[in-house]
């Protein structure tokens, strides 16, 4: 296998990581623990799911950005002979990154939560009336941003598909021929 489709397919399968697991936590996880009886328990079992999950996130981001790299540093000629790739390479990165700033923070807001789990909750994010100013407000920023992270990772895996259809070869001799036409 060539090192750039190694590449190719890590930053593939680390991205589908990023966004399944960001769905199905948002969906199954936070869900599922909405449903226990114990209110205590509600946000306590979804703060567990999640800091069992943050690891393998971690990692799927971290090579998500080490292939990304490589995957930059093979295709640094055609990015500055094809029309349109250096400019979505610069898009791609900062929806990654910009994806990943968010992960990291939810990440934060989520510890703060499982530390308040205590003043028992009505789910995963949605706080009780008797929550702390604190929780609700970390559970509040929770609420959307679960839903703000699959977007970011969905966005991502759809600018990659791009990429890849733009190193098909009729595309490759036509993102040329416009860049040849605009110098």
């Amino acid at each position: 296998m060539s090192s750039n489709l190694f590449a190719r397919s890590i930053h593939d399968l680390t991205a589908a990581a990023w966004f399944g697991g960001s769905l199905m936590g948002a969906i199954g996880l936070n869900g599922a623990a909405a449903q226990a009886k114990d209110p205590v328990e509600r946000a306590s079992l979804s703060t567990i799911g999640w800091m069992r999950w943050a690891p393998v996130q971690a990692a799927a981001l971290g090579l998500h950005v080490m292939a990304g790299l490589a995957l930059k540093m093979g295709n640094k000629e055609r990015e500055l002979a094809q029309h349109g790739v250096a400019r979505d390479s610069l898009i791609k990165a900062a929806v990654t990154l910009a994806g990943a700033g968010v992960t990291f923070y939810a990440g934060l807001l989520g510890k703060k939560v499982g530390k308040l789990a205590e003043e028992g909750a009505e789910g995963a994010t949605e706080p009780s009336p008797t929550a702390s100013d604190e929780l609700k407000a970390a559970q509040m920023q929770l609420k959307c941003l679960q839903w703000a992270i699959p977007v970011f990772a969905g966005t991502t895996i759809v600018l990659g598909a791009k990429h890849g259809e733009m190193q098909r070869p009729e595309n490759v001799l036509t993102g040329i021929r416009r860049r040849l036409s605009w110098s």
